[in-house]
């Protein structure tokens, strides 16, 4: 059939620090893919740790991402101009240099590819009923079953193997699932004729389903080792020129009743097939990238229904579903992404389907790179089912969290010996590089949950090691001062053991989402008298603020404030939107600007009276007025929309005193008009304070003096959030 077979090396010998797992990755800023050494991941609640012993290349999206990766800048620009837009955009409103560094900071960001794995489970997390230590399972889910000897995988994307499923064809699961939900939405009947066009893997995959469903099925493929492939499995195939003629024929001029199309182009041409070969009100389907030009006339006039099938089934892309673990009724969604995955494992335990024959190259681990050159094209060879194997000694081997950094330079005299939970976008873009250049700070530890992030960020910014488990930083004796850069859920708890084991603690915002963490939190820091908390309210660090309140400090009389923000819509399944987890865009994001005036007055807020426009079904409380008094006597009021235009800059400040109108705009000027003069302060580049926040942080650990911000303002501009949330629902003025 043309194809070559490449063999994994049998009993291969691992060359690599056996404490270390290997990881397939690939760098989108200079397009190489390269196996690194990585810490083993540590399974949070609802995942499970599994030993990967079969994972299978994808030749569609596998290959688009490998593809866009090797193109040069000019070529991800012209392949992507929606996010040209949004860098342009952001240009506008910060500035040209800290735009293009992040724009950067977000190529470098290594990619963990692959979405469809076998192996075995090693350690379960809490809540993880049903799954046992040493079961067998078939992984699925892009960022979880990738190309690594270990992945965390959460319970609805994995599914237990009969013994007589081996790994390689198990790791076929996912690749089968999308087959099969293109299938379901055709909802063909028992006796119907089905159209597969396009037998690559997903479309050899489709026929053998339809097959085994009781339909007459027929493949239609370019290339004749596929078709005849097709015909090796037992099911009827022909070539593109005798599609027209033999569908006649096949159907009785009838017209098929689903159309399935499984093809990779860009052409328009199997959508145009799918219309002629159709019969009249018949379903196409379209699982593969195809173009989608539809021709008008014979759709209209046949009445067909065309469906883009989206991926694995019912719980795709729904957080809730795939990393919380809530499953949906079976009364109500029959055949879930779970569901999908139990079905092809079964059907290829019957044997009604068969995947070994699709194979066409294994390579081990170590070479996996050179998969990459096969389904790009590099390697000019015939390929099909491409499946990475893994190392069968695993399960004897030492597994570690932990990768060292030995070449790293140590800062001796430091005064802050850091480590780090959490090393995603934030961490990488803003804070590490402020860190990494700032003499006070040791890096010593980086952790992330999947060992990945930290890995990277640990090289790059020239930490000492990098981890998967919290509680290696939390417990190290050589780290003084402890960085919480995780989701805002977990802070409070993470502020509380790192106080506990005696550690300064930087928590980015917000300090708490609800106020039973707060009341944790206030508690701990009662029993805490040598360590400091600072929350990452950086705006009141930076340089047009500490003009401002300069200014502002000296004046008398009450203040008025006015905090406008343009803060953009993000969508309602946004992680920061659900209240469990990012607390919302209030207390999550809005803590931020009511500090902000807190420092300007020098107290917390002691009410708040907030209104929040009508959601109409795509705001989550977003578009909200809060007003607040204090102490004082002064009202500080903070606009925070998500309905503007993101083009436009996000935040401008006013303040109205004695005489005084004071402006920043955008912490890129300050204006300041009194007794009918005005002075301008700008800034090259936009400032939002988190180099002078960190260099008063590291200041306050050296001279053992008070905490960089008040506590009493931590607590109470955190406690107002929850004051202005309650105001919202409640339609009332909350004391605070």
């Amino acid at each position: 059939m043309g194809y070559t077979f490449r063999a994994a090396k049998q009993n291969h010998k691992s060359k690599h620090d056996p404490t270390h797992m290997k990881q397939l990755l690939q760098n989108v800023k200079n397009g190489k893919a390269t196996i690194e050494e990585i810490p083993v991941p540590t399974p949070r609640a609802g995942q499970a740790l599994v030993r990967v012993s079969a994972s299978l290349v994808s030749a569609g999206t596998e290959r688009m991402v490998v593809e866009f990766a090797g193109k040069s800048l000019v070529g991800k620009a012209r392949s992507r101009p929606d996010l040209v837009k949004q860098v342009l955009d952001k240009a506008k409103r910060e500035g040209l240099m800290p735009t293009v560094q992040a724009a950067f900071n977000r190529l470098d960001q290594p990619m963990a590819l692959g979405y469809s794995s076998a192996g075995t489970i090693v350690a379960l997390g809490p809540d993880m009923a049903g799954f046992k230590v040493g079961q067998r399972v078939a992984c699925a889910g892009g960022g979880y079953a990738v190309h690594a000897e270990y992945n965390v995988v959460p319970r609805n994307l994995l599914t237990p193997l009969p013994e007589n499923v081996d790994f390689e064809s198990a790791a076929f699961t996912t690749l089968g699932a999308i087959a099969l939900h293109g299938f379901r939405l055709a909802e063909p009947q028992l006796g119907e004729n089905v159209a597969v066009i396009g037998l690559g893997l997903l479309g050899l995959l489709t026929i053998q389903l339809a097959s085994a469903a009781g339909c007459s099925v027929l493949g239609i493929d370019l290339d004749p080792s596929r078709i005849q492939l097709a015909s090796s499995l037992g099911l009827p195939a022909v070539a593109r020129d005798q599609a027209e003629s033999t569908a006649q024929a096949f159907t009785n001029n009838r017209g098929f009743d689903s159309i399935i199309i499984c093809a990779d182009t860009p052409s328009n041409d199997p959508v145009e097939l799918a219309a002629v070969i159709a019969r009249d009100r018949a379903k196409v389907v379209a699982t593969g990238a195809v173009g989608l030009n539809f021709p008008r006339k014979i759709y209209y006039e046949k009445e067909i229904s065309f469906i883009n099938s989206r991926s694995y089934g019912p719980g795709r892309y729904d957080a809730n579903y795939e990393e919380n673990g809530q499953d949906y009724p079976i009364g109500y969604i029959r055949w879930t992404e779970g569901r999908n995955f139990q079905s092809i494992v079964e059907l290829l335990s019957s044997g009604k389907l068969k995947v070994q024959p699709l194979i066409t190259h294994r390579f081990p681990i170590e070479e996996a790179t050179e998969a990459y050159d096969v389904i790009t094209g590099k390697r000019k060879e015939n390929f099909l089912g491409v499946v990475l194997t893994y190392d069968s000694s695993g399960d004897k081997r030492e597994t570690s969290n932990k990768v060292l950094f030995p070449s790293v330079i140590r800062r001796q005299s430091s005064v802050v010996k850091l480590g780090v939970l959490g090393a995603g976008l934030y961490a990488n873009a803003t804070l590490l590089p402020v860190i990494k250049n700032n003499q006070d700070f040791e890096l010593i530890g980086i952790a992330s949950s999947g060992g990945l992030h930290a890995q990277h960020s640990g090289q790059k910014f020239g930490f000492q090691y990098a981890t998967s488990s919290e509680d290696e930083i939390l417990n190290d004796p050589n780290i003084n001062t402890v960085a919480i850069l995780t989701r805002h859920n977990t802070h409070a708890d993470l502020v509380i053991k790192a106080l506990k084991a005696g550690k300064h603690v930087f928590v980015e915002k917000p300090l708490a989402i609800n106020r039973e963490q707060l009341s944790a939190i206030s508690e701990q820091l009662l029993k805490t008298d040598n360590c400091l908390l600072l929350t990452g309210f950086n705006r009141r660090f930076s340089p047009l603020a500490q003009s401002l309140q300069s200014q502002v400090s000296s004046l008398h009389e009450p203040k008025y404030i006015h905090y406008r923000v343009n803060a953009g819509y993000l969508p309602l399944n946004h992680w920061t939107q659900d209240p469990e987890i990012g607390g919302g865009r209030i207390i999550g994001e809005g803590c931020h600007f009511i500090d902000f005036i807190t420092f300007l007055v020098g107290a917390a807020p002691i009410s708040v009276n907030a209104y929040a426009l009508p959601n109409n079904g795509k705001y989550r409380d977003d578009n909200v007025s809060m007003t607040f008094t204090f102490p004082d006597g002064s009202i500080g009021v903070v606009d925070y929309l998500a309905n503007g235009d993101k083009s436009f800059p996000k935040e401008r400040l006013e303040v109205f005193c004695e005489g005084m109108v004071a402006v920043i705009d955008d912490f890129r000027m300050l204006e300041i008009v009194k007794d009918g003069k005005k002075k301008e302060e700008k800034l090259a580049a936009q400032d939002k304070g988190w180099k002078d926040e960190m260099r008063a942080f590291a200041r306050s650990i050296r001279e053992g003096g008070e905490p960089p911000i008040p506590y009493e303002q931590l607590i109470g501009v955190t406690r107002s959030t929850f004051a202005a949330v309650e105001s919202i629902k409640n339609r009332q003025t909350i004391q605070i």
